[in-house]
């Protein structure tokens, strides 16, 4: 047995369960949720140590040995991506004790936050395709729900888009998960990755594999169906949106990793060129459309979706060092992407809008948030020594390295378009002066330790960012380490079933 690898799920779901019960006391609700979060990291941590030990954590619930019962798999990058999880947690309750309404706090925000944080770890852990839909389907009962919170028009609005697509790649996958069941009797992905690779119908399985692309592209944001995602993530409360940014596309590309690198990884030459070209729509359209926005949230998060090519780029060019590079960029991306919802919630904080027109003067008024922007921007744009430049050296050293021209160039024209956007808002929202019809007096008002719980994670993030760009080579090591299970599937199916392929 080992109880570190479920950890990561039930401590969210314990959490969520006693915030409900303590429903009548907001400020009870607060201390478990910051408590919860800190468990959710140090057990993840945890996990993380035990991985780098043994290689891979299995653990076969009720005893069941796969692939007959439920398993649950922690290798390198699930345990990467649930300690990643936990950070975002912590930096999310923190950001919640000031920013989240009473009035959010009592229709069940920090519940619907773990619930959803659950979701998000189940969908890393879980060695079973059919529970890996189940997972997905938390998260979106969760983040639907959350994102309807205070019930606005353009939260509505959003919240339609959000769910109609995501419904839509829901019914997509649980189709292609049929198929697959048909195909090969089995639901677990290490003995799927077994009996698939004796498959004879090759066009079946190529069909099964175009549509968990686009199922989990979907999720992940990917061209052409992302437009549900600019749509919605700017309407929900802050830090809802910061933990939408930060988390929940990466489930999406962590499917797509897997089931790209494990199951379907028969006939790259289709699946993975057609991921290529994913990857390079997905980078250009998502840039343009953030170069055409002036609402602060609504940049941030046409961003998600350039950036999302970054890292889908990694597994289509499918050699060990993309595939390191594509571990990197999610890392380095989930915590900056984070952080910039943070910043943008602390500027609405302080001048009650979100419209790069009606914002400025906090370079003048505020020169510490100012700095703690610069990191993580100029991290996304990738200018060294940050660790955006780190990240998209090494996607764009094996986009050279596979002879890969079309999208490589593509990659760099979309870094210099992001550069361009991060310089669009510090120069309207930072540098400018305060337009006069804004009502600057939240400037003027003091660090009171509700703005402090506001300003710490943020300080937290970028020195993640900071460490990340200054001292690589712990984080380069580890996706090393991923990578290599990840090119080498035998040792996963070998830890799940105990046979070697």
């Amino acid at each position: 047995m080992s109880p570190e690898v479920a950890l990561p799920i039930i401590i969210p779901l314990l959490t969520g369960t006693l915030t409900l019960l303590a429903w009548r006391s907001n400020s009870v609700q607060k201390i478990l949720s910051v408590i919860g979060s800190i468990a959710l990291l140090i057990a993840s941590i945890w996990l993380l140590a035990s991985v780098r030990e043994t290689g891979h954590v299995v653990m076969y619930m009720g005893g069941w040995v796969a692939p007959y019962g439920i398993t649950l798999v922690a290798d390198m990058l699930s345990a990467i991506m649930v300690v990643l999880t936990g950070m975002m947690a912590v930096a999310i309750a923190i950001f919640s004790l000031s920013s989240a309404s009473a009035s959010h706090e009592r229709f069940g925000y920090y519940p619907l936050m773990h619930l959803l944080l659950a979701g998000v770890a189940g969908s890393f852990l879980t060695g079973d395709i059919f529970n890996l839909y189940v997972w997905f389907e938390v998260m979106l009962v969760a983040s639907f729900a959350l994102l309807i919170l205070g019930g606005e028009r353009a939260q509505m609005e959003g919240a339609v888009k959000y769910v109609t697509l995501n419904l839509l790649s829901s019914a997509i996958f649980l189709s292609a998960i049929g198929l697959l069941y048909g195909l090969v009797g089995t639901l677990n992905m290490a003995d799927i990755a077994l009996k698939l690779s004796q498959a004879e119908n090759s066009g079946l399985v190529d069909v099964i594999a175009v549509m968990f692309m686009v199922a989990f592209g979907i999720k992940a944001a990917a061209f052409p169906l992302f437009f549900w995602l600019p749509a919605s993530y700017h309407t929900g409360p802050v830090a809802v949106s910061a933990l939408f940014a930060g988390l929940l596309t990466k489930v999406g590309v962590y499917a797509l990793f897997r089931v790209f690198t494990l199951i379907f990884n028969q006939s790259p030459e289709f699946t993975h060129q057609l991921l290529l070209w994913v990857a390079a729509l997905t980078m250009i359209t998502g840039v343009l459309g953030a170069a055409a926005q002036f609402e602060f949230r609504r940049i941030l998060s046409f961003h998600i979706v350039s950036q999302i090519g970054y890292m889908i780029l990694g597994l289509a060019l499918f050699t060990p060092l993309a595939i390191i590079g594509g571990v990197f960029y999610i890392m380095h991306h989930i915590i900056v992407k984070t952080n910039l919802f943070l910043i943008s919630g602390i500027a609405h904080r302080l001048l009650g809008t979100y419209d790069l027109k009606k914002l400025g003067g906090l370079y003048k008024t505020r020169p510490f948030l100012s700095v703690m922007f610069l990191v993580p921007a100029l991290s996304l744009a990738g200018l060294p020594p940050l660790s955006g430049f780190f990240a998209k050296f090494i996607v764009i050293r094996a986009g050279v390295e596979a002879e890969a021209w079309v999208v490589t160039g593509v990659a760099l024209l979309v870094g210099l378009l992001t550069l361009y956007s991060m310089i669009k808002i510090w120069a309207e929202a930072f540098w400018k002066k305060l337009p006069e019809e804004t009502d600057g007096s939240g400037l003027q008002q003091a660090m009171t330790p509700s703005l402090a719980a506001l300003y710490l994670p943020v300080i937290l993030l970028a020195a993640c960012t900071l460490f990340i760009g200054l001292n690589g080579q712990p984080i380069y090591l580890m996706a090393e380490f991923s990578a290599q299970q990840l090119m080498n599937p035998a040792g996963y199916i070998e830890a799940v079933l105990g046979v070697k392929p």
